[in-house]
């Protein structure tokens, strides 16, 4: 009888010892679910990248909402659609982290004919028959100093962009239902002046990103200083449309854009705030009839500047 004892006593000894591993099926399916979550990287699918997600993660330092990570990846994708995103399938390994899944792994990026790599790492809960990601981030001192690491963002530019950031609230699909639009600025190397523009880290880009992860981002190229406004339904969709202004030492451009569409309603309406000071939005945009409005510019001729006023047809 004691034997028996001792075989039960030696039965439970080995699987408690081995409860923290990985048994080879519960592997193959925490590595499909990372493929498939990276393969969700491109410009196409990464309106979809929020239901891999917890309700709130980790996200490379900051606390964000499956919906801000959502609106990250989209904007990612939108300033670089040629960015290609893979995992060197060598380095994947996987640690068992109580009922958590730590996964590192060596990601890859191509961007223009640039390439980079970086150690990445994601926590995964396997839950209700689901995996989910606790944590996203990068490994600890491995970071890269490649131009390619503008790609990933930082705890703080994270916090400032969706915890600091102006929200603008209007309906931008025409849904009938109310949501917000708020900027991502790009990082600043160096400030403007009173002559010369910002110097921005990848280029002046300034990215429009909207509540619902269905709008998709709008980007605004040589931006680094803004002002947004609802200026309400111009072309007749029931939607409001967005009022961009980038502000820069002598000048502020009107941008009009159709949230639904990302285009524009008219070419930037460029106001020269040296000659033509304290204008406000109601001396350069007038709605003037159904679909029609009227933006009033600086122009230059001869060497003069004045004001000109268009009539714009919105179809």
């Amino acid at each position: 009888m004691k034997f028996y004892y001792y075989l039960l006593l030696v039965s439970v000894l080995l699987l408690c010892a081995n409860c923290n591993e990985i048994n080879p099926k519960g592997e193959d399916e925490v590595r499909d679910f990372v493929y498939a979550w990276n393969n969700l990287h491109t410009p196409l699918k990464a309106a979809n990248l929020k239901y891999e997600y917890l309700d709130v993660v980790e996200y490379f330092g900051a606390e964000l909402t499956k919906e801000q990570i959502q609106l990250d990846k989209q904007q990612l994708f939108a300033t670089y659609p040629d960015l290609s995103l893979s995992i060197d399938t060598n380095s994947l390994q996987i640690e068992k982290e109580g009922k958590d899944y730590l996964v590192s792994f060596v990601r890859k990026a191509t961007l223009n004919g640039e390439r980079a790599t970086f150690p990445t790492f994601l926590s995964v809960l396997h839950k209700n028959s689901e995996f989910k990601i606790l944590r996203e981030g990068l490994q600890q001192d491995t970071v890269s100093t490649t131009k390619l690491q503008q790609l990933f963002p930082t705890k703080e530019s994270l916090n400032a962009t969706y915890n600091k950031a102006p929200r603008l609230y209007g309906d931008f699909n025409g849904d009938g239902i109310s949501e917000y639009a708020f900027v991502k600025l790009p990082t600043i190397n160096a400030p403007a002046t009173k002559t010369t523009d910002a110097i921005c880290e990848g280029g002046c880009v300034s990215s429009i990103l909207f509540s619902n992860p269905d709008i998709a981002p709008i980007t605004v190229k040589d931006a680094y200083n803004y002002t947004i406004e609802n200026v309400k339904d111009l072309n007749g969709d029931f939607a409001d449309e967005v009022g961009f202004f980038s502000i820069t030492p002598t000048s502020k451009t009107l941008y009009i854009f159709d949230a639904t569409t990302g285009s524009l309603l008219t070419e930037p309406v460029m106001i020269n705030t040296a000659v033509h000071k304290n204008l406000k939005l109601i001396d350069i945009l007038k709605k003037t009839g159904p679909k029609k409005i009227t933006v009033t510019e600086s122009i230059q001729d001869n060497g003069r500047w004045f004001l000109k006023s268009r009539v714009v047809g919105l179809e």
